[in-house]
C-alpha cells in the first residue's frame, strides 16, 4: 500500500470544510449521510450545528447520528431527540438518528474479534457518507478521529456495547482493552466495504480536550487548534493528526499524547493497517 494523501487547512470555519473536501478525488454520490457528533449535554467542546450548515448545503446531505450505549441524555431516541433540539440541531438540520427503528447486521467474515457489526437500520437509506470527526482524545480509544467515528459513531446503542465488549455486549466496560480497539478496527472496515469507496473523511482538530464528546464532564482544550484534515483514507488520516499532535511545542500537547498512550491508541490505526482499511505512509499537502 502506497502513501495516501491527506489535505490540511490551518484555518477552521464552515467554508474551508468545502474548500478541504473539494480537494478530494473521489465525489460523493446520491443520498448523503454525514456523520457527526451531537455532543453529550453538558459537553462544551463538541463541533455545533451552526459550523456544518454550509456542508450540509453544499453536499444537499443528511446529518446522521446514533444513540449511545452508556447512561446520559442520547441513550434512547426519545431523549436523544430532545438533546438535539436543545443543542439547535434542529434549528438547522432534520437529524437522522440511524438506530431508531432498529438494527443493521454487516457481517465481518474476516473480523479478527467481531464477526458482524451492529449499525444503525437506516444506514441503508444512504448511498454514500462523508465521516466528519472532531479530532480529540478519548476516555478508552486515546483519541478520537475517524476509525472510531466510522466504528463506535455509525454503530447501534446495541451495537457500540458488542463492540466494546469485544463481542460481549454484557462486558462493554470489562473487555480486554485491546480486543476493544481490534473490535473497533473490524467494526469500521464493515462500514467502508458497505459504502464500496463512496465514503470519505474530514478530521477537525479544534477544542482539543483529553475527553471525548461523549463526556458530560469533559476537561477544557489542552492544545491549540491546529486545523481542518481530509483523505480518502481514513487510516493515513488519525495518523496524520496523531502525528501533528506529536509535533506540537505546546505544553498542553503532553497531556493529550498521555492519554493517547494510557489507552494505546496507536494500537487501534496500526491494527486498522493490518487490515487493510488503510495506509500509516501519508504525503502531507497543504491548502492556503
Amino acid at each position: 500500500m502506497g502513501k495516501a494523501k491527506v489535505y490540511f487547512i490551518k484555518k477552521i470555519n464552515s467554508e474551508n470544510l468545502i474548500n478541504i473536501l473539494e480537494k478530494l478525488p473521489n465525489k460523493l454520490v446520491g443520498n448523503v449521510a454525514i456523520k457527526v457528533h451531537s455532543g453529550e449535554e453538558g459537553n462544551q467542546n463538541f463541533l455545533h450545528p451552526e459550523f456544518y450548515c454550509d456542508l450540509v448545503k453544499y453536499l444537499h446531505g443528511t446529518i446522521v447520528e446514533t444513540n449511545t450505549a452508556y447512561e446520559g441524555s442520547r441513550n434512547t431516541t426519545i431523549k436523544h431527540k430532545k438533546l438535539l433540539e436543545k443543542h439547535n440541531w434542529n434549528k438547522y438540520f432534520q437529524v437522522d438518528l440511524l438506530d431508531e427503528f432498529g438494527d443493521l447486521d454487516l457481517k465481518i467474515p474476516d473480523g479478527k474479534i467481531i464477526k458482524k457489526n451492529y449499525v444503525g437500520k437506516n444506514l441503508e437509506k444512504y448511498d454514500s457518507m462523508l465521516i466528519v470527526s472532531h479530532f480529540k482524545g478519548h476516555p478508552m480509544g486515546g483519541y478520537g478521529g475517524a476509525l472510531k467515528q466510522l466504528s463506535i459513531g455509525c454503530a447501534s446503542s446495541y451495537g457500540k456495547a458488542y463492540i466494546h465488549g469485544a463481542g460481549i455486549p454484557e462486558n462493554i466496560w470489562t473487555a480486554d482493552h485491546n480486543k476493544f480497539l481490534e473490535a473497533m478496527v473490524d467494526a469500521a472496515k464493515s462500514v467502508v466495504e458497505y459504502f464500496n469507496g463512496h465514503i470519505l473523511y474530514i478530521n477537525v482538530m479544534a477544542n482539543m480536550s483529553v475527553d471525548c464528546d461523549c463526556c458530560r464532564e469533559a476537561k477544557d482544550p489542552c492544545i491549540s487548534d491546529i486545523g481542518i484534515l481530509a483523505s480518502t483514507d481514513p487510516v493515513a488520516l488519525d495518523k496524520a493528526c496523531v502525528d501533528l499532535v506529536y509535533q506540537s511545542k505546546e505544553r498542553g500537547a503532553k497531556e493529550l499524547i498521555a492519554r493517547i498512550e494510557s489507552r494505546n491508541g496507536i494500537h487501534t490505526i496500526n491494527e486498522a493497517n493490518k487490515s487493510n482499511l488503510g495506509s500509516l505512509e501519508y504525503e502531507l499537502e497543504y491548502i492556503d
